[in-house]
Parts: C-alpha cells; sequence; structure tokens
C-alpha cells in the first residue's frame, strides 16, 4: 500500500485506496484505540493484587493509575502536532512499540515505584496511539462515509471498557497481575507489523520546527491542573498544595497561549477555535465524558455498598451502558453522514440527560430491570451523540491539522473524566455528609440511617449530572452545521 499510495496529498488519499484496503486500515487503528482504554480498565480490577503484591497501601498503588491519565492527557496535543509534521502512521506505528516495551517494563517492575515509572511509559505509547487514530480514518475515509468509519471509535472504546473488567478479573485470577501486562506484548508485536504494512505514510513536506517551548508550557500546565482535580477531593479543595498547584497550571496555560500567539509555527493553532463548530464540539465532547464519568464513579459504590453486591456482579451490572453505545454509535455515524449531525448529537445528550434523571430516582428497592434500562438509555444518548460530534469537528478543520484536532478530541474526553470525578465526588461526599448530620437529629441510626443518607446523595449527584449534560444539548445546537462552514 505504501508503493501505491507514496506520499499522496491528504486531501486525495481516500481516492487512491479501495475499500477493503480501507478496511484493514480501520481494523489496524481500532487495535491501537482498543488497546488504550482496555489496558486502563484492565489494570483497575488488578490493583488489589498489586497493593498486596508490594505490601503498600490504596493511596500508594492508586499512583499506577493516576500517571498512566495524567501522562495521557498532558501529552495528546504534543502527538497531534508530531503527527500533523511527522507524519500520523509514523507517530502511530511508534507509539505501539513504545507501549508494548512499557509494558514488558511493568510487568518485571521489582518495586512499586518502578511500577509507576514504567506506566508513564506506557501511557506515553497509548496517547501516541489514542491520538493518531482518529486523524488517520478522517484521512482516508470520503466524507460522506466520515461519521460510520469513525463510529470504529466509539466500538472499540466501548469494548475495551466492556471487556476490560472481567478481562482483567480472569488474567489476575488465573496467571497473576503480571499476565495484565504480558498480554500487551504479542498484541503489540503483531500490530506493529499489521499497521506498518496496511497505513499509507502521508507527511507533510512542509519544513516547520516543532514547538518544544509550548510542548513543554502545555504539558506542565495540564499537569498541574489535572493533579489538583483528581486528587482535591481527597485531601482537601482548600489546601495550599492543591490551590497552589491549579494557581500555577493557570498561570502556564496563560503563558502558553500569550507565547503561542507569538510564533510563526505554534504546536496549537488558536486560529482553529475561531471555528465555533470546532471550538463548541470540543466543550460538547468534554462535557459528555463529564457526566458519563458520574455514573462510571458513582454506580460502583451504589451496587457494592447499598445494594451488597460483590465486584463481579457490580461489573457486570454496569455493562448496558458501554454495550448499547457499542450497538449505537456505527449507526449514528452513518446516519450523520445523511443528516446535520448537530441535531443527531443534541438529541443523544438529551437522552443522556433523561437517562442521568432516570438514576437519579435510584433508592435501595430500584429493581435490577430499571437499573439497567437507566443505563442502557445512557449508553444510547452517549452512542448518538459521540460519532456525529467527533465526525463534526474532524471535518471541520483542514487536513493539515487533523492530528492536533484529533489529539484535542482525546485530551477533552481525559480532561471531562477528570473533572467528571472530581465534580460527583465534591457533590456525593458534600450531601452525604450533610443528610447523615440531618437524619441523625431526627432519630435515625445504623443500617436505616446509611441506607437514606446513601441514596440521598447519589439522587442529588445524579440530578446535577443530568443538568450537566443538558448543557451540551445546548453548545451541540449552537455549533452550526459543517456544511455551512464549509461552503
Amino acid at each position: 500500500m505504501d508503493a501505491k499510495v507514496g506520499n499522496k496529498s491528504v486531501g486525495a488519499l481516500y481516492e487512491n485506496l479501495t475499500a477493503k484496503e480501507r478496511r484493514m486500515i480501520l481494523l489496524a487503528v481500532a487495535v491501537g484505540t482498543f488497546m488504550g482504554p482496555l489496558d486502563g480498565s484492565v489494570v483497575n480490577i488488578a490493583l488489589p493484587s498489586i497493593s498486596a503484591f508490594y505490601n503498600v497501601s490504596l493511596a500508594t498503588v492508586e499512583w499506577v493509575v493516576m500517571s498512566y491519565l495524567l501522562i495521557i492527557s498532558s501529552l495528546l496535543l504534543t502527538y497531534g502536532r508530531m503527527g500533523d509534521l511527522y507524519g500520523h502512521k509514523r507517530i502511530y506505528i511508534s507509539g505501539f512499540a513504545v507501549f508494548s516495551i512499557g509494558s514488558l517494563l511493568c510487568a518485571l517492575s521489582p518495586s512499586i515505584m518502578l511500577l509507576i515509572i514504567f506506566r508513564a511509559v506506557q501511557a506515553i505509547g497509548a496517547g501516541m496511539m489514542m491520538s493518531m487514530g482518529p486523524a488517520i480514518i478522517t484521512n482516508i475515509t470520503p466524507p460522506q462515509q466520515r461519521g460510520k468509519s469513525l463510529g470504529l471509535i466509539a466500538i472499540a472504546v466501548s469494548v475495551a471498557l466492556t471487556t476490560g473488567p472481567i478481562l482483567g478479573g480472569f488474567l489476575t485470577s488465573h496467571f497473576g497481575w503480571q499476565s495484565v501486562f504480558y498480554i500487551n506484548i504479542p498484541i503489540g508485536i503483531i500490530s506493529i507489523i499489521f499497521a506498518y504494512k496496511v497505513i499509507p505514510d502521508v507527511r507533510n513536506h512542509n519544513s516547520q520546527p516543532f514547538d518544544v517551548i509550548g510542548s513543554l508550557l502545555l504539558f506542565f500546565a495540564l499537569i498541574c491542573i489535572l493533579f489538583p482535580l483528581s486528587y482535591g477531593e481527597k485531601i482537601g479543595w482548600l489546601n495550599p498544595t492543591i490551590i497552589g498547584l491549579l494557581s500555577l497550571g493557570l498561570v502556564l496555560l496563560l503563558v502558553f497561549v500569550l507565547f503561542e500567539k507569538r510564533i510563526p509555527y505554534p504546536m496549537l493553532d488558536l486560529s482553529l477555535f475561531r471555528n465555533r463548530l470546532y471550538s463548541m464540539g470540543n466543550l460538547s465532547a468534554m462535557i459528555n465524558y463529564m457526566a458519563m464519568y458520574s455514573v462510571i464513579l458513582i454506580m460502583p459504590f451504589y451496587f457494592q455498598q447499598l445494594l451488597q453486591l460483590s465486584p463481579a456482579q457490580a461489573g457486570m451490572m454496569l455493562i448496558p451502558m458501554p454495550l448499547v453505545t457499542m450497538i449505537v454509535a456505527p449507526i449514528s455515524g452513518t446516519i450523520s453522514d445523511k443528516l446535520d449531525s448537530r441535531y443527531i448529537s443534541s438529541l443523544g445528550m438529551g437522552i443522556t440527560a433523561f437517562g442521568l434523571w432516570l438514576l437519579s430516582n435510584l433508592d435501595i428497592n430500584s429493581s435490577k430491570f430499571y437499573i439497567e434500562m437507566s443505563l442502557a438509555v445512557i449508553g444510547l444518548g452517549t452512542g448518538m451523540f459521540q460519532t456525529p460530534n467527533n465526525s463534526a469537528v474532524l471535518g471541520s478543520v483542514p487536513p493539515n491539522r487533523r492530528g492536533i484536532a484529533s489529539s484535542m478530541l482525546a485530551i477533552m474526553r481525559n480532561i471531562g473524566m477528570v473533572l467528571g470525578v472530581a465534580i460527583a465526588g465534591a457533590v456525593y461526599s458534600s450531601r452525604i455528609i450533610h443528610l447523615t448530620e440531618g437524619y441523625s437529629g431526627q432519630g435515625l441510626e445504623g443500617i436505616a440511617l446509611k441506607a437514606q443518607s446513601f441514596t440521598g446523595a447519589v439522587q442529588m449527584t445524579f440530578l446535577v449530572a443530568a443538568c450537566i449534560a443538558l448543557i451540551a444539548v445546548f453548545t451541540s445546537l449552537v455549533r452550526g452545521s459543517l456544511k455551512s462552514q464549509t461552503s
């Protein structure tokens, strides 16, 4: 395929590919898109075993997850710019190689500190794969089929989130936690060879320097912002460290913006945000993940602490949400190729808000059917929103900016995840404290006190999440249509 496509311009690339070649490229991208979120959800299940193996506390072992999330989120835009300059294929395959090496180092780690460091190495590779996938798909797909093809991204992520806890539990139980990392190595080697053969090599031949200073400014700004958002609820939002890091992060972000405006070849083309479709589409994506991750944070506590389900049972109860998203995403993508995608995305967020409102009515007597139906409704709304929104955002930028646009969507996803967890955690914690004090004053105690306080906190958390989702209905509507942007 390389010989055939060579270094054709991005705009004409899909005209040189057969349907079979496009399917092979989509498969190669799907594997990389799948591996990033899969590894996150698989490792979460293995954390208790890792904690016991190294004889460390939960607070320490949480850094195995946190280092992965922080590094991915902070470097995505850097990878996007590198992909635009040096070729999406090159960055994508390099990511798979780094991810595989990092996985081997994680499995062989003799200490928890080295495991945390090697998880950061693994995240460097995962970020490369995640940031390049949508850009590659957009480049090789005709505009009228883009939504359908980008549905593959949503499917891969949903399958990863669905199978991750099950696969992680099986591997950890039968082969030890190290197997969670070892399994990535053969998959990585095969995927590197496959991607090298099928993904076309398209590069930007304009000689432009890479913005090293801008990349470093953004990396440290995001680290300083995301760390407090992740840990503020645990150590207190008024903690001097939290306030100091947030302030430093915001100052660095301002410096980054001012710096990018003054240099001829910035890492982030700020002019893209003048495009309402691009800016509102990214904002909508962030809000979508904020709402969705309130479910991912709170529902396991509801299942295990209030309904007294086992972790395995709780994991199975969560499956309807990503499963329905997996089914709906390609369908909504296909429809968005023919209709105005903003209406499909807005309807999807409205359905998501309705599903969250359904969850806000949960109590200790809620039936499993009601719970799973509510989660399925959220999955339906998410599947309707994500693919049309992503397709419109990526279609609104020039071909030589699709790497950075793809990375921006990925970073909006990660920031949305962090903000969703932070907001849901803050609402839940403050509400349960308030209700516990109030019900105690009324004479409730024991199981009755716990049930009433817990239920009230869960209900308020999902009510707030529903309101957040409704904001994305508005931001999706006002972004305008892709046709009006390109006409």
